[in-house]
């Protein structure tokens, strides 16, 4: 059955009787790629265009693509008058296309389209600048693909439902229309579907292939430089990072192997150094580092924090509630530091509540190891 739209205006009077807009035939349905590239928000959920007129490999050109906050692809095509037959196999071959799009293929759309719009070409700071947060470790885990329509005849309705519902394809159709009262025009929208129903992948689970690569030696380090606990101060005259407290923040920093290369980020702060891991962690009490060539427990350098725990809460064979809350500390070689006030912080740079983890995160590696002067 065709989707039917209607709005009312309820007014003030005593009566209260409804009185229905009238509709307005939009002007021409192209305009709606108009209207969502001037705030993709009209779709109901944030998202970020990141390519327009977008040519495939099988020689088409995808209206809109977009991204959402979990790195979700979204493509979105214009009816423009075609029949059932040419809408819907046009928007499943683009499907076919984007399900194969790479981590590096996406960025490399996106700086495209943002050079044509004389924008920052760094997905990474249009992602953050749009949702707040630096973009997940794998891009298009799963997409949809979704007809823009200002009406729809029965056939395509019917094909696109059959398809939705009963074979888990991910796709649905967005339907506008236009409504005009007392001189203001108004736009209304609604899926066909409701919109759960087409929000994820039918191939299920996450395709490696779109992950960030990772060079095998990046490492993201969060250091909490906090009064009355340890201090960023000592950690660059000295050579080490340090975790503690629980052994979810100390689990993470122990994992860092050996040669690993750690970019240290103070939280709400930023990044204050380079350096590379020249031991495996050792609790507070037992680390040692190499202080002019000669090995010195690290608990008999002078030193502004404190990076011992009390005797009740210790090492998970001795602690009262069986949780390790010791300071570990991992010894590091600096390549360069600055301190906490001379911070290194720009939109779309990597953050993570772990103590450690692999960095991915190419936009943050490289302009850091710009800004500090390093290979």
């Amino acid at each position: 059955m065709p989707l039917e739209f209607g709005l009312w205006r309820i007014d003030g009077k005593p009566e209260r009787v409804p009185q229905r807009v009238p509709e307005q035939a939009l002007a021409r349905e192209a305009a709606l790629e108009d209207l969502i590239v001037a705030d993709p928000d009209v779709l109901g959920r944030p998202m970020l265009l990141i390519g327009r007129q977008v040519h495939t490999g099988h020689n088409g050109f995808i209206d809109l693509l977009g991204m959402d906050e979990e790195g979700s692809l979204h493509v979105l095509e214009l009816k423009r008058d075609r029949t059932p037959r040419d809408v819907v196999a046009q928007v499943l071959d683009y499907g076919s296309w984007v399900r194969d799009l790479g981590n590096d293929e996406i960025r490399a759309l996106y700086a495209h389209h943002a050079r044509e719009l004389g924008l920052p070409t760094e997905l990474d700071e249009a992602f953050a600048a749009r949702f707040g947060g630096s973009p997940p470790d794998t891009l298009n885990s799963t997409h949809t693909l979704t007809v823009v329509a200002g009406e729809l005849d029965p056939a395509t309705e019917r094909i696109i439902t059959y398809l939705a519902t009963g074979f888990g394809v991910p796709v649905n159709v967005m339907f506008f229309r236009a409504f005009e009262d007392d001189g203001r025009s108004y736009l209304a929208r609604t899926w066909l579907i409701d919109e759960p129903e087409t929000a994820t992948d039918p191939t299920g689970g996450r395709r490696t292939g779109t992950r960030e690569p990772w060079n095998g030696t990046d490492w993201y380090v969060s250091f909490g430089d906090e009064s009355g606990g340890r201090d960023w101060d000592d950690a660059r005259r000295h050579g080490f990072v340090s975790a503690g407290g629980g052994a979810w923040f100390s689990r993470t920093l122990r994992a860092l192997p050996p040669g690993a290369r750690v970019f240290t980020h103070i939280p709400k702060s930023g990044y204050v150094g380079v350096g590379t891991v020249t031991g495996r962690a050792r609790p507070f009490e037992e680390a040692v580092l190499d202080v002019d060539g000669q090995e010195q427990p690290l608990s008999a350098l002078p030193l502004s924090g404190t990076y011992t725990r009390p005797a009740s809460a210790g090492p998970a064979e001795d602690g009262a509630d069986g949780e390790d809350r010791r300071e570990w500390v991992v010894p590091v070689t600096w390549e360069r530091t600055v301190p906490r006030e001379l911070a290194l912080w720009r939109t779309g740079f990597f953050a993570n509540q772990n103590s450690a983890c692999k960095l991915r995160a190419r936009f943050t590696a490289e302009e850091v190891s710009r800004h500090f002067g390093l290979g």
